[in-house]
């Protein structure tokens, strides 16, 4: 979309001049020939950078840049003046000009001021656009799921994200801890700030302190320049320190000193720099555990653990596997343009048994790999890896309760009897739910429902 440009001069032969000079770019260019003019415009129309003159009949320069500050808060202003006195550049800076120019000016400079001016509005414009699709990406909304379980864990984000509490994400790799610290950050006062992100265990340790906090020129071997650390980076925003457990004691010690003091000193440094930042941490370890053996600060436990979050594994929330399928599924055949349906009932079910060590993330990786490789259709209990497979039959029957004795028993009723008891356990064992007794039986749901009809168990069972 192209950039907008009104230009404010009383004199003719000003305005002329600028419309030559910016009507041959890819601007959409607007005209006023006074302050009234301008502030009309103003009104109608979304503007990116105004270039006003500073005198005026009526309303002048000041008043069109007061005015396009409330109008369009954005928006870049340059004063012209040939008046190109000190008070009037620091009060036009007050008011927050972009920059100021005097008349007579070169057209090169002119240009080029404007250019800066397009191209700082376009990078807020683009900037306002990001922060929008990340709050739209990272709502409540988002987080797939059910459970009771995940409902109580985004009651509790809900209720403490607009705080700047100090918040301790705990689960298993592949839970979405990340996920739950983005929520957080975008649902608070700080969410058009900064959240930088740090996994503690991709860094090596030698490195960690400099990523964190900085370094000076000359700290250390190949610290050529400055640099700043992420925890700066994070000013007014949010830091999300993953895999915290993985940092060493004595880092552990100097991020104790920030969490107290909420300052730090660069690696090499003298000087302290002040920073406000809220820290979100996250590990898949037992810090307690972590504690005992020695790795893991006890106050900096105390320091991180103000507001814990467990998320529970997948495995304790089977009701949003589901949820979580359907919706990578669409994810998938979106992206890779594929056309597949779903998992039959005997798949899911073999899903909703399975223990899933990698959690959500291993359930994704399973969708999008089924997605590429059938393209379109049904997914059947044969389309899932081994791990999920069935292991056999199940044990032997216990024959315990018939006796052959001397004059033997009737095969065909004992048998008829034996079925009959085992499939009222099955589905006492499923609270009645025939996808799951076919399965614990190792029978098709239409074979099982043959024979509850054939032994008139269905009856029994709903009566």
């Amino acid at each position: 979309m192209p950039k907008s440009l009104l230009i404010a001069d009383d004199e003719e032969l000003t305005l002329s001049l600028l419309k030559e000079v910016f009507s041959s770019q890819d601007i959409r260019l607007y005209l006023a020939k006074s302050g009234k003019e301008a502030i009309s415009i103003l009104n109608q129309t979304d503007i990116d950078v105004v270039l006003t003159d500073f005198m005026m009949p009526g309303v002048d320069g000041l008043g069109v840049l007061a005015h396009a500050k409330r109008a369009h808060p954005k928006c870049e202003v340059i004063m012209m003046t040939a008046f190109g006195t000190v008070e009037n550049a620091v009060q036009a800076m007050k008011l927050g000009a972009f920059h100021y120019i005097t008349k007579p000016f070169k057209i090169m400079d002119v240009s080029n001021l404007v250019g800066r001016a397009l191209e700082l509005a376009s990078i807020r414009k683009e900037n306002i656009h990001l922060k929008t699709q990340a709050m739209r990406h990272h709502t409540f909304d988002t987080i797939i799921g059910v459970s009771v379980q995940l409902r109580q864990v985004l009651d509790l984000v809900r209720k403490v994200a607009d705080s700047d509490s100090t918040i301790l994400i705990l689960g298993e790799s592949g839970t979405g801890k990340e996920l739950i610290a983005r929520a957080v950050h975008y649902n608070s006062k700080r969410l058009d700030r900064m959240l930088v992100a740090v996994n503690c265990s991709a860094i090596p340790a030698e490195l960690l302190e400099s990523e964190l906090f900085g370094h000076v020129k000359g700290a250390f071997t190949g610290a050529h320049v400055e640099r700043s650390g992420r925890f700066e980076m994070a000013h007014r925003g949010t830091i999300f320190l993953d895999e915290i457990a993985e940092m060493s004691p004595s880092l552990q010690a100097k991020l104790l000193r920030v969490l107290q003091e909420q300052s730090f000193i660069p690696v090499g440094g003298t000087k302290t720099v002040n920073v406000d930042v809220r820290v979100i941490a996250a590990t898949n370890k037992n810090l307690e555990n972590e504690i005992a053996a020695g790795r893991f600060r006890q106050d900096l436990f105390f320091r991180l653990n103000v507001i814990p979050i467990q998320i529970p594994p997948l495995r304790e929330r089977i009701d949003d596997i589901p949820v979580l399928v359907d919706h990578f599924l669409q994810k998938w055949n979106r992206k890779m343009g594929r056309l597949a349906m779903g998992f039959r009932p005997d798949a899911m079910e073999l899903m909703m048994r399975y223990k899933w060590p990698g959690n959500v993330r291993e359930l994704e990786n399973l969708v999008e790999r089924l997605v590429v490789l059938k393209y379109e259709g049904w997914f059947d209990a044969d389309d899932l890896p081994p791990a999920m497979q069935p292991k056999g039959r199940g044990p032997v029957p216990n024959t315990a309760g018939f006796d052959l004795g001397e004059g033997g028993i009737n095969f065909r009723e004992a048998t008829d009897s034996f079925q009959d008891r085992l499939i009222t356990q099955a589905l006492s064992l499923t609270k009645g739910n025939k996808n799951k007794a076919a399965n614990l039986l190792g029978l098709k749901r239409t074979t099982l429902l043959e024979m509850l009809k054939r032994k008139r168990l269905d009856c029994q069972i709903s009566s």
